[in-house]
């Protein structure tokens, strides 16, 4: 086993219990919450015992990516994904992973207290060392957040994007917020899906909650009723407002083919019409 390598290891079988209360209490100043507190001990021993499997397979301790680090990675991985679940912020489980460095210094600095030189070289590997698993650690955390973001968004889409039934073969999308390009490939999808589930053969995209349309937006909405008239329906686009319309226009988008109303209600009425319904107002 390496010098430095034989070193660290002896500082954390030395006396593990209160190697893993100095690091724990060190941990603790963060102000974690309870129900972290209560994993700590669990996950701190699971960080000792992959560190001293690394150390004794002589891992290079500059290399924290070598594949002697794996096991060591794997934890912390793990580490950082149960405490971005458990709600901890990046810090809180970055800090955890540094705090070793007060009993693994404490013990060093002990092991080599005749030796001024080599207590400095053992002290910059270890604060490298665990300078960098702590970077993974951060990394991993982020990595999970920016999963658990991607996943929300992605449901929020799928739910922004419903496709309703108004009436015995008529649907409705009501389209809110920005359309873009993965927006109308989910709308797309849901709609030919909903068409070919109910038999209809005529789709209400109504876009009164669309902010602005701009070129690209008519491309998306030219792109959906094209779809729409390959699946053999046709297509009523509502909630054209004023404003829309003007900007339409500038724009030189051509739209022509395509039946436009000012309102939903407006749309419904042309697509009972067409589909052969008649409504009545009761008698008093």
């Amino acid at each position: 086993m390496k010098q430095e390598n034989a070193l660290f290891d002896d500082v954390l079988k030395a006396a593990p219990e209160d190697f893993l209360r100095s690091w724990l209490s060190e941990a603790e100043q963060s102000g974690e919450s309870a129900s972290l507190a209560k994993t700590a001990t669990h996950d701190a021993r699971e960080v000792m015992s992959s560190l001293q499997e690394a150390l004794r397979a002589d891992a290079d301790l500059t290399r924290f990516d070598d594949a002697a680090w794996g096991r060591t990675r794997a934890v912390l991985s793990e580490l950082s994904q149960s405490r971005a679940a458990q709600g901890a912020s990046a810090g809180e489980t970055s800090y955890f992973v540094l705090a070793i460095k007060k009993p693994l210094f404490a013990g060093l600095r002990e092991a080599l207290a005749a030796s001024p030189q080599r207590a400095f070289d053992a002290l910059w590997a270890a604060s490298t060392l665990i300078d960098r698993m702590a970077q993974w650690t951060a990394t991993t955390y982020q990595r999970s957040r920016e999963d658990v973001i991607q996943r929300q968004q992605q449901e929020l889409l799928e739910l922004s994007t419903p496709v309703v039934k108004l009436w015995e073969g008529v649907l409705a999308v009501p389209m809110i917020g920005t359309l873009d390009s993965s927006r109308t490939q989910l709308v797309m999808e849901a709609l030919l899906t909903r068409i070919v589930e109910t038999g209809s053969e005529l789709a209400i995209i109504d876009i009164t909650g669309v902010p602005t349309v701009d070129t690209l937006v008519a491309q998306h909405l030219l792109k959906t009723v094209t779809a729409i008239r390959l699946m053999g329906a046709d297509c009523i686009i509502s909630g054209i407002r004023p404003q829309i319309a003007q900007t339409i226009v500038h724009l030189g988008i051509d739209l022509q083919g395509i039946t436009t109303k000012a309102t939903l209600a407006d749309a419904l009425q042309i697509a009972m019409k067409k589909a052969g319904f008649v409504v009545t107002r009761a008698a008093a």
